[in-house]
Parts: C-alpha cells; sequence; structure tokens
C-alpha cells in the first residue's frame, strides 16, 4: 500500500538545524539571559560606553591642545613685555596646559618679589622658588592629560575576562540542556554554546579599541610631556636669568 507522506517533513534533521540556527542569534540572547548573564553583559556594555565616552573627549583634547602649543609658546616669546605676554595667556581656553605653566611661573616670580627680605625670599632663592612652581604646574597639567587612561587601561585588560566568564556561563548551562535532556542533539547544544561565544566576542570587541586607544594616548602624551619640559626649561631661565638660553630665542624674545 502507498502512504501519504505529504504531511510528513521532508528532512527531519533539517528542521532541527533550522531550530539551532535560530537558537544562536543576539535576540534569542538577550531573552533567555540568567541573573549572571546580565550581571555579564550590562557591564560590559557600560565599559564599552564608557571606553568609548574617554577615547572621543581624549582624541578631542588632545587634539586641540596641540594644536594650540607652537601657537602659544611662539605667541609668549614674541610678545613685546612680560605684562603683554601674560595678557596673552590669560586669554587662552581653560583647558590650554601651556599657558597655565607659564602663568605659574609669572606667579611664582611676582610672589617671590614681593616677599624680598622676608623669610621666603631667605629659605628659597628666586631660582628655586620657579623651578618649583614650574614642577608643580607640570606635574598638574601632565595628570589632566591622563584622565582616563586608567579606564581605558582596565577595560583593555579586564573586558575579555569578563567575556570569558560568560562563554563559560554558557556552556555550563550547554552542558545542564544536555544532561536533562538526555540528547547532544543539535538544537540542544547550539543554542547555549552560540550565545556563549557571542559573549567572548561582545567581551574582545570591547577590549580592542580600549587597547588600540590607550597605546595611542601614552605616545601622543609622551610627545606632550616633551614639549612641557623642554618649555618649563625655557621659562625657567627666563623668569629666573632674563633671558633664554642662547641658541633657543627666536627672532622676538620677552623684555621685562
Amino acid at each position: 500500500m502507498l502512504q501519504d507522506t505529504s504531511a510528513q517533513p521532508a528532512n527531519p534533521g533539517q528542521n532541527s538545524n533550522a531550530d539551532a540556527l535560530k537558537q544562536m542569534g543576539f535576540d534569542h540572547l538577550i531573552h533567555n539571559f540568567d541573573f549572571l548573564g546580565w550581571i555579564v553583559f550590562v557591564v560590559l556594555v557600560a565599559m564599552s560606553v564608557l571606553s568609548w565616552y574617554f577615547i572621543v573627549a581624549n582624541f578631542i583634547r588632545n587634539s586641540m591642545v596641540r594644536a594650540r602649543a607652537d601657537k602659544v609658546i611662539q605667541g609668549f616669546w614674541n610678545t613685546s613685555s612680560t605684562q603683554e605676554a601674560i595678557r596673552m595667556l590669560e586669554e587662552q581656553p581653560k583647558g590650554e596646559p601651556f599657558s597655565k605653566i607659564a602663568l605659574d611661573a609669572a606667579s611664582a616670580v611676582a610672589h617671590h618679589q614681593a616677599a624680598a627680605g622676608g623669610r621666603l625670599a631667605e629659605t628659597l632663592s628666586r631660582s628655586e622658588f620657579i623651578d618649583r612652581a614650574l614642577r608643580q604646574a607640570v606635574a598638574r597639567e601632565s595628570l589632566r592629560l591622563e584622565g582616563g587612561l586608567t579606564l581605558l587601561a582596565t577595560v583593555g585588560s579586564s573586558a575579555p575576562f569578563i567575556g570569558l566568564l560568560g562563554t563559560v556561563w554558557g556552556i555550563y548551562h550547554a552542558l545542564i540542556g544536555i544532561a536533562a535532556s538526555g540528547s547532544a542533539s543539535m538544537d540542544k547544544v547550539a543554542g547555549p554554546v552560540g550565545e556563549a561565544l557571542i559573549m567572548t566576542a561582545f567581551g574582545l570587541f570591547t577590549a580592542i579599541p580600549a587597547v588600540l586607544a590607550y597605546n595611542f594616548f601614552m605616545r601622543s602624551n609622551r610627545l606632550t610631556y616633551a614639549q612641557f619640559d623642554e618649555f618649563a626649561h625655557d621659562l625657567h631661565d627666563f623668569f629666573a636669568t632674563g633671558a633664554r638660553v642662547e641658541g633657543t630665542a627666536p627672532a622676538a624674545v620677552v623684555k621685562k
């Protein structure tokens, strides 16, 4: 006798594989999170958002500092008097570091002159007082440039392991599902394992931009630190002796 096979699936294994693929998507992952899965996911999202915020903020800040550095330095040395130079520095944006270093040096000179004959002048010479002010200013501005770098380093080093935690937890659930069903078929294994791999990928996607940005900003900051030191040495020579070191001054030099 002929049997009617129209109601039977042509390939039961094919339907099983299709169901398994549906369980490997991100949407299925979101709807099947447990408590630990949500913690891992939320932490990775927060890390990603914060790292990208600091990546964009630091890029904008560093670009503005590097773009204005030569203008501020040359503007200081090309003014005709110290008073004019100070006015020019005070007009710079609040976050511009080179002007703040020069203003601290000028303030130290004025403070030391005002204390002439007093205990301060006897304890510290003019050169020592200026040097201390410049060191503090350079350290302060250098620290400001490092804002967010600690977070980028933390994200870059820890995000892969947080994603791996989600992966291990997902594989653990896959093994529980296999044990409960007594079957290691594709539809029982693919979903949990696929979700676990998504968490690994999410951890890597969070960590890689943070690591690359951290290395980029560290290199950029080292160049800016070198400019800080060079400018601070020139400021010390000028405010302590009245002139820059011979051979480093531009065509016009500030006059007291």
